[in-house]
């Protein structure tokens, strides 16, 4: 059955049919016609993949950054962040990273950030002679932290996938998030002098205090989602849905940028985004359980243990495949079915499951500014109006970045864990 699960699997992918249908009709046929289980079986899994408490923070977050982006809150906090980092040469590709990182805290999504904090940058940074496909790889880059900061989709489906902790994968998320927002910062900074730009980018920024003010209740909104969750105060999913109800807030009594005409519109594109990866969830549960009752990962984890004598060749081996995967498979679809086969085997060499999600995760991170894929790639050359094309080349620059970032993260786990152990 392992067979023919991968092969309908590769197939249904080089067909092009969508992420979430494929995984299913890949199931659907090892069900049908490699298996003694009875048809039932595929909507029984289907419907125990989705009930789940954690993962009902999966639409609340995709919920509050719909209401967070159209509230006001992102020209807030490109100001805030200019103010901070924008008054040196390169300042507004380090605003653009520094925004995205602290969107990203509320928002979980990568693209979400790349939409809401480019459509501000992108023009911004073209105005002061930024090449536009330059540019638009500094978004695109830093987009990707929306991933890594928590609240993060990828590490609630990893921790619902694998069982672990989502409060303490958040944790988990805040040093590898600032050592790579800072590692872009550093290359904004030098690329700029080396090409000789951005020496007027400090212009019109406003005072600290003016746009710390400004931009004081987006911003505490990531301190009452994540201090509420390492307070104990409330669990991920309910910070999620207090996240919620504050944005709603903000948005229509605080900053008045949205109105109750534009609800609807919001629910709309919250709603379609969760069904997407709710499908693929569902799916893909139905998908790991037929892996699982193959024997695969028991297969895999003899085969490894037997060809990797350490657990730092074995990381290394998970490093080259989930780069290569996440050129081709959208990041929660590669969670749901590599997570449950990979994390026990890294459980088997020592490896902290917490640790092991920051590194599948940061690596599925990578995939979305590779081609083909390229979910951020795609977003950043829609809003720049750029052929992608024109951003493979300056890709290089901040691609190698993360990944000697990504390196680091993999072979020094108390970058991961120093928050997680300090609070638990």
């Amino acid at each position: 059955m392992n067979a023919a699960l991968v092969t309908a699997l590769i197939v249904f992918f080089v067909l092009s049919v969508p992420v979430g249908v494929a995984i299913g009709l890949a199931a659907i046929v090892g069900v049908s016609f490699f298996s003694p289980l009875p048809l039932l079986v595929i909507p029984q899994k289907i419907f125990t993949s989705l009930d789940s408490f954690p993962l009902l923070a999966v639409p609340f977050f995709i919920l509050a950054g719909n209401l967070m982006t159209s509230g006001g809150v992102s020209r807030r906090l490109v100001n805030f962040a200019k103010s901070l980092v924008g008054g040196v040469q390169g300042g507004l590709g380090a605003t653009c990273v520094v925004t995205c990182m602290i969107f990203a805290s509320i928002s979980g999504s990568s693209v979400a950030t790349t939409f809401a904090i480019g459509a501000i940058l992108v023009p911004a940074m073209a105005r002061h002679n930024y090449p536009v496909p330059m540019a638009a790889t500094i978004q695109a880059s830093s987009a990707e932290l929306g991933v890594i900061i928590p609240p993060s989709v990828p590490l609630i489906i990893y921790g619902v996938a694998t069982e672990t902790s989502i409060t303490q994968l958040f944790m988990a998320g805040i040093g590898p998030g600032l050592l790579i927002a800072t590692a872009l910062v550093v290359m904004t900074q030098v690329w700029c002098r080396i090409k000789g730009i951005g020496k007027s980018d400090g212009d019109d920024s406003e005072p600290v205090l003016k746009s710390f003010l400004d931009a004081f209740w987006a911003l505490m909104l990531p301190v009452i989602i994540l201090g509420g969750i390492y307070g104990g105060i409330f669990t991920p999913t309910e910070a999620a849905a207090v996240s919620v109800v504050y944005a709603l807030v903000i948005g229509l009594f605080v900053y008045r940028e949205m109105s109750i005409a534009d609800l609807p519109r919001i629910f709309r594109a919250a709603t379609i985004s969760t069904v997407a990866i709710m499908l693929i969830i569902a799916t893909a549960g139905l998908f790991s359980f037929l892996v699982a009752l193959s024997g695969l990962p028991g297969v895999v984890g003899s085969w490894a243990k037997g060809f990797f004598e350490s657990p730092m060749s074995f990381l290394l081996f998970v490093n080259i495949l989930l780069l290569l995967v996440g050129m081709f498979v959208e990041t929660s679809a590669a969670i749901l079915v590599l997570g449950p086969i990979l994390a026990p085997i890294a459980i088997g060499y020592g490896i902290d499951p917490v640790h092991f999600g920051m590194v599948i995760v940061i690596n599925l991170a990578l995939g979305m500014i590779t081609p083909p894929l390229g979910v951020n790639l795609f977003a950043a050359a829609q809003v720049a109006r750029i052929p992608v094309q024109r951003m493979f080349v300056p890709l290089i620059v901040p691609f190698c970045v993360i990944l000697s970032m990504l390196l680091l993260i993999t072979y020094v786990p108390q970058i991961s864990l120093f928050f997680r152990d300090l609070f638990t």
